[in-house]
């Protein structure tokens, strides 16, 4: 157990319980939505989900989220879990983008030309696969397509093996204003483990290359539990990213799904996985060394200086979460493009096609390259409310919840709300008659939480990873 200490950003103590941790430590959903994707099904309500666009966008609708996935990567990451396509042909990159123009076209002309775009993504795969110029036609696409605010959010993933800084001020050029550096770990051993080789002088000029262009924000992307790693050389690769002064940080668990990206059954055969003790006291280490930096643990896996967005959110009850985690902009509907992506509505989910062929097939048809989604129930939407609350604020103020879903939750939700006796009693969280609150100690077991108001959630489920 590691003992309590001050977080000297905010004064709340912080307590991680391993021996806690271990025991509620069981496959489940992110909550990057609920119900969670891998709920949803292969339409025969598309025709549904189209007219839900149409609903969106009704006088008094409100600001909207943009989300571009870029799935080409130049090699294969062996831990990777994204959605990429692992090519060198350059041409790709073009081709691309004259796709994503047929479905900005499809999808702009449904949406009411006065909502603002107040945020903005690039995901990959590695964004920075798409050459300079081919990055500033995107840009010019969508400010074409879309009003994007003044002061829009927009955000780029960099993978500082695969960028110039002629793709910095390419991307200064068309707006891009924060980036999130994918460093994983600094250690050459474990880089050459999981077949990534990225000297640390790279994170250090990229991060130079963005501050110099002016970008507001820099957050770095670290995983743990990934081969060859030890609490000790993640400590080292804390060290080292501190040196980096990130704005935010994201310290992902390493997933191990290998029935969904077969390449990491390689740290199978090679006998490479850490054991759970192991993936905890990485964990530990990673929480006190942040913690004592000053940054703020927003949630999971993210941490943000105290004058950061995300952590002046937190501390309002601002803060929101989407399927790109935890964000700053509540009630923005999410409009995807790209293989793979995802879109929201307050009433529906859908996805594109996974793979580039099926994808290009629809825009050319002139359709929108719907694979599967979701229309919501009015119980979805309310047991959506109740878990985003605990994932976000991690608490349930009774009333104020009741009055917003239009039930009495305490009622409606009482074996739920029951359901909880195991985890009070093991201090992660505070039951009252008016709310229930989640413990500094429960922080790191909010998905924990969250799964008993899901009543899509199996236990034993294997499409899930760990909840740490």
């Amino acid at each position: 157990m590691i003992l309590p200490h001050e977080n000297s950003s905010s004064g709340i103590e912080l307590a991680l319980d391993l021996g806690i941790i271990r025991k509620y430590s069981i496959a489940g959903p992110r909550y990057t939505s609920y119900p969670p994707a891998t709920k949803f099904t292969f339409p025969g309500e598309a025709r549904e989900l189209e007219d839900a666009i149409l609903d969106d966008n009704r006088p008094g609708c409100g600001p909207l989220s943009l989300y571009f996935h870029l799935p080409f990567c130049e090699t294969q990451c062996w831990y990777c879990g994204c959605n990429t396509v692992v090519t060198r042909r350059r041409e790709a990159a073009s081709e691309y983008v004259d796709d994503l123009a047929r479905e900005i076209g499809l999808t702009a002309s449904r949406i009411a030309s006065a909502r603002q775009v107040r945020q903005l993504h690039f995901g990959g795969g590695t964004p920075t696969f798409l050459p300079p110029d081919e990055l500033a036609r995107l840009g010019l696409l969508i400010h074409e397509h879309f009003s994007v605010h003044p002061e829009c959010e927009f955000g780029v993933e960099i993978d500082p093996r695969r960028l110039t800084a002629e793709h910095v001020q390419a991307l200064r050029v068309i707006g891009a204003n924060r980036a999130s550096i994918g460093v994983q770990d600094t250690n050459p051993e474990v880089q050459k483990a999981i077949h990534r080789w990225q000297p640390q002088e790279l994170n250090i000029q990229a991060v130079s290359w963005l501050r110099d262009a002016g970008f507001q924000s820099v957050s770095v992307d670290l995983i743990y539990g990934l081969p060859l790693q030890t609490a000790e050389s993640f400590a080292r690769t804390i060290d080292e990213v501190l040196t980096l002064s990130p704005d935010r940080l994201s310290v992902f668990s390493y997933a191990h799904v290998p029935w969904i990206r077969p390449a990491q059954r390689i740290f199978e055969s090679r006998s490479q996985l850490c054991t759970p003790e192991e993936k905890l006291a990485m964990f530990a280490v990673a929480h006190r060394l942040l913690t004592a930096a000053g940054y703020v643990d927003i949630g999971l896996d993210h941490f943000a200086r105290p004058d950061d967005e995300l952590a002046i959110a937190q501390r309002n009850g601002t803060l929101h979460r989407n399927f790109q985690g935890y964000s700053t902009e509540a009630g923005a509907s999410l409009y995807g493009f790209g293989v793979t992506s995802i879109s929201s509505t307050p009433t529906t989910y859908r996805q594109n096609f996974k793979g580039l062929p099926e994808w290009r097939r629809a825009l050319a048809a002139g359709r929108l390259p719907i694979e599967r989604g979701l229309v919501l129930s009015d119980e979805d939407r309310r047991r959506r409310t109740l878990i985003m609350k605990i994932m976000c604020d991690r608490q349930l103020d009774y009333a104020a919840v009741s009055r917003q879903i239009g039930v009495d939750v305490a009622h409606a939700y009482a074996p739920e709300i029951a359901s909880l006796d195991d985890l009070e009693a093991d201090g992660i969280v505070v039951r009252t008659a008016s709310g229930l609150t989640v413990t500094p100690r429960g922080g790191p077991l909010l998905r924990v939480v969250a799964m008993r108001f899901d009543a899509t959630f199996s236990p034993g489920e294997t499409r899930h990873s760990q909840t740490l």
